[in-house]
């Protein structure tokens, strides 16, 4: 594919890694030097430096031929005009990056692929609703839904209490007897392992199911873990995914966010009646234990500074609050929650980028799941009709052996698979597959 991509900020510069890694032609946009060159020298990436809104740097990178048109500036504005006017000079397919949330409701009268936009996205709205989906299944590192929760993803790490370790997953299937649920993916001493019937759940281990909606109570006792209700929170930081978060999960909670901007916390007092507003510094642990932080269920740091966030996500871990969560913008932090004892960290950038991958998979991918630091992908699929996925019975299919089909939503109804079962056409398909696999397994839809 040939993808050009406005902008070489941080969401720009992490898509263009990512998509350079699999032999797309990529074509970068920004009239900021600095950051241009950044991509361009450790990218295989074509650079331009330039005002991405100009029809002469557009057909200079050639858009009339792009598949896709992703505009990831930091305005929303030049996102809009990039994309219209991209979408007028050829490109297929644009996506342009949002502030503000209104565009996104369904609600919205306004025909925005009228307009040239084909797709919209902010990652800020993307990180609070996976903070929501954390805050609603508090047992869990990550939580993802198919089909509004029809079929779920989630993470849970394996401890001392786990019932399950030393045991392969062929031992433990008498736990699960209903087939309400699958393991689809370990992490493993920083490896990706695809589970299978042999494979050994060791201590440490971050294992990643698939379930229907009553598994999710079974998995919980399965791995020794307890489901707190989260009623109290507090949330660091009053920004754009702060206050998403609190539009999302006000409801029958109580909340309390500590902001270091005073018109922040104008806004927010304006704006959310039932919510307690703090105008103070987050470095500052005496005002959260002033705060009474040891009487929350959760805590959610989603300041703009990563550093912050960990530290005091640390800091509610020993006042002992059960749930927390921490926003950070490097990469390279992803992989240390367990390790240094946070629940959970996101990142807006993978969020995104995530989000995007489906537009650029072959095959009819529906959705991406995002899960940070794990080197698969959780993609599903619609099954064509005369795909090879839905010529034979699973077992028979000669899968990718790093890779996994975890379950289905056919007609509606989710369900668990098995290597007896077939696809049928229509079916949206669930399928982990490790990077080095991907390419095989689109070619099964």
């Amino acid at each position: 594919m040939r993808i050009v991509i406005a902008g070489a900020g941080e969401v720009g510069f992490y898509l263009a890694r990512l998509l350079s890694n699999e032999s797309h032609d990529i074509v970068v946009i920004d009239d900021n030097a600095r950051v241009l060159n950044r991509a361009k020298e450790s990218l295989d990436v074509i650079a331009i430096k330039g005002d991405a809104c100009s029809i002469r740097i557009l057909r200079e990178a050639e858009v009339d031929d792009a598949d896709l048109l992703i505009a990831v500036t930091s305005s929303e504005k030049i996102n809009f005009m990039v994309a219209t006017i991209g979408k007028q000079l050829g490109a297929k397919r644009t996506i342009a990056r949002v502030n503000n949330t209104e565009f996104l409701n369904p609600k919205c009268s306004i025909d925005f692929k009228h307009l040239g936009i084909d797709v919209m996205i902010s990652p800020e709205e993307l990180a609070s609703k996976e903070i929501w989906r954390l805050i609603k299944r508090s047992a869990f590192t990550d939580a993802f839904e198919f089909e509004m929760g029809k079929l779920m993803l989630v993470g849970i790490h394996l401890d001392n209490d786990a019932p399950v370790v030393d045991r392969t997953i062929k031992e433990t299937s008498a736990l699960n007897p209903n087939f309400n649920f699958i393991p689809i993916g370990i992490q493993r001493d920083g490896e990706t392992l695809v589970p299978r019937g042999d494979t050994r759940f060791l201590l440490g281990d971050h294992i990643y199911f698939l379930s229907l909606p009553p598994g999710l109570d079974e998995i919980i006792k399965l791995t020794g873990k307890e489901e707190h209700r989260i009623k109290n929170i507090m949330i660091l930081g009053g920004g754009k995914v702060g206050m998403n978060t609190v539009e999302k999960i006000r409801k029958r909670r109580k909340i309390k966010v500590v902001e270091q901007n005073a018109e922040r916390c104008n806004n927010l007092a304006d704006k959310y009646s039932d919510i307690l507003v703090i105008n103070s510094d987050g470095h500052d642990v005496r005002v959260l234990e002033q705060e009474n932080i040891d009487e929350m269920d959760a805590f959610i740091a989603v300041t703009g500074n990563s550093e912050t966030n960990i530290m005091a996500c640390l800091m509610a871990k020993d006042q002992g609050v059960k749930k927390t969560i921490a926003l950070v913008e490097n990469m390279d932090y992803i992989n240390l929650s367990q390790n240094i004892g946070i629940d959970t960290l996101i990142n807006k950038k993978l969020i995104a980028a995530n989000n995007i991958f489906r537009y650029v998979r072959q095959g009819d991918v529906i959705s991406i799941a995002a899960v940070h630091g794990f080197d698969a992908e959780i993609l599903e699929f619609n099954a064509s009709e005369n795909s090879k996925i839905t010529s034979k019975k699973i077992r028979d299919l000669k899968f990718p052996k790093q890779a996994i089909i975890g379950g289905i939503l056919r007609n509606g109804v989710a369900q668990i698979v098995n290597g007896d079962d077939q696809i049928q056409a229509n079916d949206k398909v669930v399928v982990l597959s490790e990077y080095t696999e991907i390419k095989e397994v689109e070619k099964f839809f």
